[in-house]
């Protein structure tokens, strides 16, 4: 290999690193969005389906409310005609026995007549939780969409800066050796978005584990790139750190 200006190429990597962790961290936001419009659709969805259970409740009370008019309907009907019968009876028992029968019928009017009030209280009260529901949908609604479109609009400022980001690294990656890249990205792909780190106090700033002196050295003698033992990134030195041959 030609004669490479080692410490120029790491300055490089250093830019290129910079740039490539703010696209990490964009992407990793990016991938998150999605779920998170999904989560508020159906947390909106849900707020629906709870209006949608009292505008059923309340249709089912009015069916209730309508079979029990009809039952009631039967039951004075019937006691009509009980009615009717009661003057062409015969004998007293049977007199008295047709009256009780008609006061047992008007006792189970009464009783539908109660259910029947029940009923009208209970679709009343549904028709104002059903109006207040709606208000308070179309409120939930106003909120959902404002949210959506602040997520949607941060999908798009992350899409732009990821256009402009792409753009700078286009700019410094023909500053760096093709094998040096090649390597540099490789680790990028395996070590979630940092590929070089830097060393201080004798430690790997990428996994916090010890460097030894004499990597140090090595390190600072720009002979060859340097990778750390245990996390395999590539290792620098800033410029304002000094380390002394221990």
């Amino acid at each position: 290999m030609p004669t490479v200006d080692l410490k120029s190429q790491i300055s490089s990597l250093v830019k290129l690193q910079t740039v490539d962790s703010e696209i990490y961290a964009l992407r990793l936001e990016k991938e998150a969005k999605p779920q998170e419009i999904k989560a508020l659709e159906t947390a909106f969805e849900e707020k629906k389906q709870q209006l949608a259970a009292l505008e059923k409740t309340s249709l089912d009370l009015q069916k209730q409310r309508k079979d029990r008019e009809l039952e009631l309907a039967s039951k004075e009907e019937g006691i009509k005609k009980l009615q009717t019968q009661l003057y062409s009876l015969k004998t007293n028992k049977e007199y008295q026995a047709m009256l009780q029968q008609i006061n047992d019928a008007k006792a189970d009017a009464s009783v539908i007549e109660d259910k029947i009030l029940q009923l009208f209280e209970q679709a009343d009260k549904g028709r104002n939780d059903i109006e207040l529901g709606k208000q308070r949908l179309k409120e939930q609604e106003k909120v959902f969409l404002g949210e959506r479109k602040k997520v949607e609009g941060r999908i798009k400022e992350i899409e732009d800066r990821l256009s402009q980001l792409d753009a700078q690294r286009k700019q410094i990656t023909p500053e760096i050796e093709p094998k040096i890249i090649a390597q540099y990205e490789r680790i990028l792909a395996n070590r979630d978005g940092l590929a070089i780190a830097s060393v201080k106090d004798n430690t790997c700033k990428g996994c916090n584990m010890f460097v030894p002196p004499q990597v140090i050295n090595l390190i600072q003698m720009y002979e060859r790139l340097i990778t750390c033992e245990v996390c395999n990134r590539i290792l620098y030195i800033n410029e304002d750190e000094t380390y002394g041959t221990k």
